[in-house]
């Protein structure tokens, strides 16, 4: 038994064998057993990282301290960056419907795409809002007008989000000013213009064909309804005092432009005190405190909404919110538990010593870091750091280097599932099970990660 323990523990087949097990089971619990998700998750991830060789202490910590334990560094990882977030947009969300600015955005987006090409508009909404926010706030931000679209339409909610997850999705991926691309930069030494560049050109038809052919495709196949505490009914004297176009532009797009200010301003700006004001203005939370405010003023009481109404409704509107907080930050803990168990690495090392060709090896090394431990960012930044050592000596040109971060990109989000906390928040903020978000989510990421490297590896043949 011991020696099992052993090679399950140290061998990189046996850590692959555990962490199969362990996402085994926790489909199992919740597809079969109809376990909740986010105890499912709590009780795999302790059972895999016991079994995995994680000491009692490392999992739980002790009685007088447990702050640096994996369970509770697990969860407030992701939680300390989203809760605010999940909140402020929530209710900036829950405004923009009451008010009918929602209805008003979606208007003028099918007057210009067409009744039929909602999803479509969709798509590029998500795409173009996607560049200077993060993924999971451009989900919260957003999430309004596509239960607007689906109650509207008629017609599945899968159909709307999917075209708009992928915009988000392939710009958090590809594209500067996010985390994991302008990290890959910095450790190839690549400007960030060939990023973008190459970024674009490996995006656009990876979104295209993810998020419209394929999403369009599977979601007139995928029923899912709007949740009914989704659903907030447009106040009858918002329905006789619409919002303006420019008005709900302002609101959607404020925190957008204080996000990317403070992301261009650390990249030009020396030390000073604007800098410090584009930083502090620019933090996601600040920027949404900044346009809730401005949203309850110009949508809420100008409106004719009176403070009660608005404190009633952001109260109703933030009750589903402590399901997917608790589903995210157990999500987050399993990923946390199979990277201690030290899977990603056994991965990484294995990979990188195959002997496949450069761009191959940065695409398939990331693809499974990706697996192994949920992070998109986690996975393009330590691809990187794998490769980059032998790179150096190497002179390959801009373009070839901003060719390999957009493979890494693409391996980095290949197969979205149960260990990364953006399946479940995909899963729970638009009504999906387990299964249906496997079917539409996992699918679309990984059609998303094979085009962006299809495109990569072709142009990489001109370079």
């Amino acid at each position: 038994m011991d020696g099992f323990l052993s090679w399950l523990r140290h061998d990189t087949t046996g850590l692959l064998l555990l962490a199969a097990a362990g996402v085994a089971l926790l489909l199992f619990l919740i597809i079969k057993v109809k376990v909740e998700p986010f105890i499912a998750l709590v009780g795999t991830g302790v059972l895999v990282a016991l079994v995995g060789g994680v000491t009692v202490e490392q999992l739980v910590g002790t009685p007088i301290k447990s702050s640096d334990s994996l369970i509770e560094k697990g969860f407030a990882g992701i939680l300390g960056h989203i809760t605010l977030i999940i909140g402020l947009g929530t209710v900036l969300g829950a405004i923009l419907e009451r008010s009918g600015g929602a209805e008003v955005l979606l208007g003028r987006l099918v007057r210009v795409f067409g009744e039929k090409g909602t999803p479509l508009a969709m798509g590029v909404t998500g795409f173009v809002l996607g560049i200077p926010v993060f993924f999971d706030i451009g989900i919260f931000v957003l999430a309004p007008l596509v239960y607007v679209a689906a109650v509207r339409g008629g017609k599945s909610l899968a159909l709307y989000c999917l075209p708009l997850l992928a915009g988000l999705s392939v710009t958090h991926a590809f594209l500067p000013p996010h985390p994991g691309p302008v990290a890959a930069a910095g450790l190839f030494h690549v400007d960030l213009g060939w990023i973008i560049i190459m970024g674009l050109a490996c995006g656009i038809p990876a979104w295209f064909v993810s998020g419209i052919l394929w999403g369009t495709w599977i979601g007139k196949r995928v029923n899912i309804a709007v949740p009914e505490d989704r659903i907030i009914a447009e106040s009858e004297e918002a329905k006789r005092h619409e919002p303006h176009i420019g008005v709900v532009a302002l609101v959607i797009g404020l925190p957008m432009v204080l996000i990317l200010g403070a992301t261009f301003g650390n990249v030009f700006l020396g030390a000073s005190p604007l800098r410090d004001v584009l930083t502090f203005f620019g933090n996601p939370a600040i920027a949404l405190t900044v346009a809730v405010l401005l949203a309850m003023w110009l949508l809420g009481i100008r409106s004719g909404m009176t403070s009660k109404d608005l404190s009633e409704l952001s109260s109703s509107s933030l009750r589903p919110v402590a399901m997917i907080l608790l589903v995210v930050g157990a999500g987050a803990f399993f990923g946390a538990v199979l990277s201690a168990t030290g899977v990603g690495a056994a991965v990484a090392k294995s990979l990188s010593t195959a002997g496949l060709p450069l761009i191959v090896s940065a695409y398939v090394i990331a693809c499974g870091m990706r697996i192994a431990q949920g992070s998109a960012t986690v996975a393009i930044v330590t691809t990187g750091g794998i490769l980059a050592p032998g790179l150096a000596a190497a002179h390959y040109s801009q373009p070839q280097l901003a060719l390999l971060v957009m493979a890494i990109s693409s391996g980095s989000i290949i197969a979205s599932h149960v260990n990364d906390g953006g399946f479940w928040i995909v899963s729970k903020y638009f009504n999906m099970s387990v299964k249906d978000t496997l079917k539409t989510w996992t699918v679309l990421e990984t059609v998303l990660s094979v085009v962006g490297f299809g495109m990569a590896s072709l142009l990489w043949a001109f370079v």
